[in-house]
């Protein structure tokens, strides 16, 4: 006897249910892609700037290692540079462990 209470409508809405799932779920996909590509796409520009970065030091570059190090580039080698971190105090890091160049002069007031 409840099943004769149940509408139309109900039974129409339950039928047209699946078709939008399927309409969300493409969206939802479509989103996820364009997400990765978009990750992707941002991933490859910071590796470009990095790598472009650190090509360029060059002797007298005040830069900041992965480490938090601050130093001075006394001297640049193929893969690894010389940097000062202190008044007679030069250690040797690779290329890629630099994190950013600093504007000339930042370390002098960091002391």
């Amino acid at each position: 006897m409840s099943l004769s209470l149940i509408s139309n409508a109900y039974a129409d809405g339950g039928a047209a249910a699946p078709a939008q799932d399927g309409g969300s779920m493409l969206m939802l996909t479509l989103f996820l892609v364009v997400a990765f590509v978009f990750m992707m796409w941002s991933q490859q520009k910071r590796s470009k700037q990095q790598k472009s970065m650190v090509d360029s030091l060059q002797k007298g570059d005040e830069v900041v290692t992965v480490g938090g190090m601050l130093g001075s580039v006394e001297k640049v080698g193929d893969n690894y540079l010389s940097i000062a971190v202190a008044e007679n105090i030069v250690v040797q890091i690779q290329r890629s462990a630099v994190q950013s160049v600093l504007p000339k002069g930042t370390i002098k007031s960091a002391n």
